[in-house]
């Protein structure tokens, strides 16, 4: 029993000394250090039944013998954030030198949920105010402790997994918590698996997340690796929290049995092997890929323009000819009027053979002062009917599929600076399924948003650029110097 901290004469030594009662009992400390019933919380009396099911497994398994492994596969909106910062809070709180990291499947999810979520918790904890958090890092408020007594929110990179294979805390506490789990990397999972093996320890290892992969390490903690971990798979329905009326939608769209449901919903893995459209090798592939720069000149001049919808994203333009692309613009906080006189100033400039507009939202503005101005543009809806009807349920996937099969056809994306970041971050976060009929579809922005990730303003942009055969207008080739001009060769040089 915890004793009334306002029976003895300190309270923060009271309160230290409770903390220390619920070292080893999360769920108590979860009723103890928030108030529920009161303020933002009046409508809450607790945790869902499946957030203290996972709470008293940490306390009945949690030893200093053996890690303990806990997989959550849940659909959407069930509330694992806020139960990655109560286990956050709890681990920092009552155990001083405590070490933890956290990552996701990008650097948004981990910005703008996960560490968003915690910041929101960490005020209404009755002992938030022994710790300090940054936009990276939770660390005691005590400068003496501040670097030994944390939690870093860490984004994860196959080609940096220092941060994963460096977690030692002998004797004391360790947490580990991927986010959004089936995109993380392979790789750091098993850099993290070999990294967990202090004595005396208490090592935790939780991974959360939507089903979105049936292949990955994710995916292999609830088959093949079973019997390492503790398992939870939690259906939207039967959480207090969920949106009902979303969820009764999603399953009248897309039925029951789909894998967007099983995945959104049921939290079950999809039937399909891989829901992501492009994937991060096929990137890779397209950093590492470097044309000359004649080497396109008979093919069209195409420029993809897309149109914010909303305050926070962005304005952007981006030109390709063929198997070379680079963002042209991209800025947030810009009307249309101003929008459409750069998109004439480019055409102005590039003499593209065609551009393509997103007519969504705010785009019908732009696509009307651009008539004004003379400029030949082509208005696309993303959500109209695709060139091929047997294959697509509507343009945008049609387009963003063009997209992956350019790929692979050796397409070359810029390969460092804050362009390549945003195109590689919006290129493999949509995720695609099927309908009855077999014809495929990508999930909506806002389903994206709802998961933490941003609109892939430059993915739509570059998207845009295969809305469409396009013919290039005039093509006089001159044949280089002593060497006849094949209009077929392709000279590939790699980036050293």
């Amino acid at each position: 029993m915890i004793r009334d901290a306002t029976a003895v004469l300190d309270p923060e030594e009271a309160l230290c000394e409770d903390m220390a009662l619920l070292s080893g009992d999360p769920l108590s400390w979860v009723r103890y250090a928030f108030e529920w019933g009161k303020g933002d919380l009046a409508e809450y009396t607790g945790p869902d039944a499946w957030q203290e099911q996972v709470l008293a497994d940490i306390r009945d398994g949690l030893t200093p013998n053996d890690a303990l492994r806990i997989a959550v596969s849940s659909g959407h909106g069930v509330g694992k954030s806020a139960l990655v910062a109560w286990i956050l809070l709890w681990a920092l709180s009552t155990c001083p030198g405590a070490k933890g990291v956290v990552t996701a499947n990008t650097g948004t999810q981990l910005k703008t949920k996960t560490w968003s979520e915690l910041a929101k918790w960490k005020q209404r904890c009755i002992c938030g105010h022994w710790f300090e958090l940054s936009a990276t890092s939770i660390a005691s408020a005590d400068r003496q402790y501040e670097l030994t007594w944390r939690a870093d929110a860490i984004p994860w990179s196959e080609h940096n997994s220092e941060a994963f294979a460096g977690l030692h805390n002998s004797g004391k506490r360790i947490v580990v918590i991927f986010d959004e789990a089936s995109a993380v990397s392979d790789t750091i999972w098993e850099v993290t698996e070999g990294a967990l093996t202090d004595q005396d320890t208490e090592i935790l290892w939780l991974a959360f997340g939507n089903p979105t992969r049936n292949t990955g390490a994710f995916r292999e903690t609830f088959r093949r690796n079973k019997h390492r971990w503790r398992h939870y798979k939690v259906d939207a329905r039967t959480v207090r929290i969920t949106n009902k009326k979303q969820i009764d939608e999603w399953i009248e769209d897309h039925g029951i049995d789909s894998d967007f449901v099983k995945v959104r919903v049921l939290g079950e893995f999809p039937d399909a092997a891989d829901n992501q459209l492009i994937g991060a090798d096929l990137i890779r592939q397209a950093h590492s890929t470097v044309y000359k720069p004649d080497e396109f000149d008979s093919a069209p001049v195409i420029l993809g323009v897309d149109v914010a919808r909303f305050g926070g994203d962005s304005c952007v333009i981006y030109r390709r000819q063929g198997l070379g692309a680079r963002r042209l613009y991209k800025q947030t906080g810009i009307n249309t009027m101003q929008f459409a006189d750069i998109v004439a100033t480019y055409n102005t400039q590039e003499k593209p053979d065609a551009i393509f507009l997103d007519m969504g939202a705010m785009g019908a503005g732009v696509y009307d002062r651009l008539n004004q101005l003379g400029v030949p543009v082509q208005g696309i809806q993303f959500g109209s009917k695709p060139i091929t009807e047997s294959l697509y349920v509507n343009r945008r996937a049609e387009m963003w599929d063009g997209i992956r099969k350019w790929l692979r056809d050796g397409g070359s994306l810029p390969a460092k600076g804050r362009e390549s970041q945003d195109l590689e971050e919006d290129l493999t976060s949509p995720e695609y399924y099927y309908d009855s009929r077999g014809r495929m579809y990508l999930e909506s922005k806002d389903d994206m948003k709802a998961r933490g990730l941003q609109s892939p303003d430059d993915g739509d942009a570059l998207a845009l650029t295969f809305a469409a055969p396009v013919q290039k207008k005039q093509y006089n080739p001159v044949p280089r110097r002593n060497e006849p001009y094949n209009p077929l060769e392709r000279h590939r040089m790699k980036r050293r």
